[in-house]
């Protein structure tokens, strides 16, 4: 069983707080009933003494526990919900056009609560959402040679000015000054320790952060203002390379990433953050000795920050830096997931 758990406690209040900042720390299994939860279940709450803790959803299951079909511990968190996964199978087998409200109830879809889980998990309505992703698609269609109008209509836009309307207010361009700009292009990617949010240049990754983290909406500003583009919502080659190599390394299988990355920041940031990416998989350095790598010795706290200021989490290993007395210290996606990625490296090092 997993040993490097909060105290008991600790969990129940988080269980009964519903606090998601412990989301892939430990799942609750209820005795009376024989099911297990995520901390956030909205199921009603057990009494202390008829609660026990596990670190993973398969210690659960191994002690004899079903999973809950309120919170569906089994899945990744931020999976999207079975009632969510069909309105985007209605909007992929025609993406040029939004789904009305009708079409919706028909698939057994309440179009409120569809917009409600759109704004808590993406920060924007579903019809928002839709929108994001057709214009990001005629962006492409255009950059590859195709006509305004074409684009227009082919992504399900009813009118040419009021395509040009929406992709300006979007982008800050209009459609037809699209050969020569650029756009940021985000999407969410899940994993074991909840859904992170990715970002793509036309030719690089520019950003990969926990989704619940307090500084993502200020590197997403960041990333914008680097890289002189507007950050839109939709699909891209290299995000899809991404989530391939991030779940392999998830499933131990990939020591190194091989995605191109971005990484702009000062001079002494980029070359933290290079220092960053020659630490050994399932190794650890002090924060002292990448100021001697990144050629300030002296700058200790400086490295600390540049640390906190990686946009590319994972890829990136500063999840990889300790204290000096080999304590974990300093992670922005929070010390529940550093320990979790120190110790899945560390496990795949030995197995070998």
């Amino acid at each position: 069983m997993t040993t490097n758990l909060p105290d008991p406690e600790t969990m129940y209040a988080a269980s009964v707080a519903r606090d998601a900042s412990f989301e892939g720390v430990f799942f609750m299994a209820v005795k009376t009933t024989g099911i297990f939860c995520r901390p956030t279940c909205h199921a009603r709450n057990p009494k202390r003494e008829n609660v026990e803790f596990f670190g993973t959803a398969t210690e659960a299951l191994a002690h004899g526990y079903r999973p809950c079909r309120v919170c569906n511990p089994m899945e990744p968190y931020g999976s999207a919900p079975v009632w969510v996964q069909r309105a985007l199978e209605l909007v992929s087998d025609d993406p040029g056009h939004a789904p009305t409200d009708q079409a919706l109830r028909d698939l057994g879809v309440d179009p409120a609560r569809l917009r409600r889980w759109f704004s808590h998990n993406h920060g924007m309505t579903f019809r928002a959402y839709l929108r994001m992703l057709r214009i990001n698609e005629a962006y492409g269609n255009i950059r590859q040679g195709e006509r305004v109008t074409a684009a227009a209509f082919r992504n399900g836009f009813g009118s040419v000015s009021g395509f040009g309307s929406a992709f300006k207010r979007t982008t800050g361009f209009a459609p037809a000054e699209s050969a020569g700009q650029s756009i940021v292009t985000v999407t969410r990617i899940l994993t074991p320790l909840g859904p992170m949010v990715a970002a793509a240049t036309d030719e690089e990754i520019c950003l990969l952060e926990f989704a619940d983290r307090r500084m993502l909406e200020r590197q997403l500003e960041i990333v914008q203002r680097r890289f002189a583009a507007p950050a839109i919502t939709g699909a891209h080659h290299l995000l899809d390379q991404l989530t391939h190599e991030l779940e392999e390394y998830f499933a131990g299988e990939r020591r190194t990433f091989s995605i191109r990355l971005a990484l702009r920041g000062t001079p002494f940031q980029e070359a933290a953050w290079q220092a960053l990416r020659e630490i050994p998989y399932g190794e650890t350095r002090s924060y002292a000795e990448q100021a001697r790598r990144a050629g300030r010795p002296t700058a200790i706290r400086a490295i600390g920050r540049a640390n906190g200021d990686n946009r590319i989490a994972i890829v990136v290993p500063c999840h990889r830096v300790v204290g000096a007395d080999g304590n974990l210290t300093g992670y922005g996606g929070g010390l529940w997931r550093k320990r979790f990625l120190l110790d899945l490296e560390r496990q795949n090092v030995t197995a070998v």
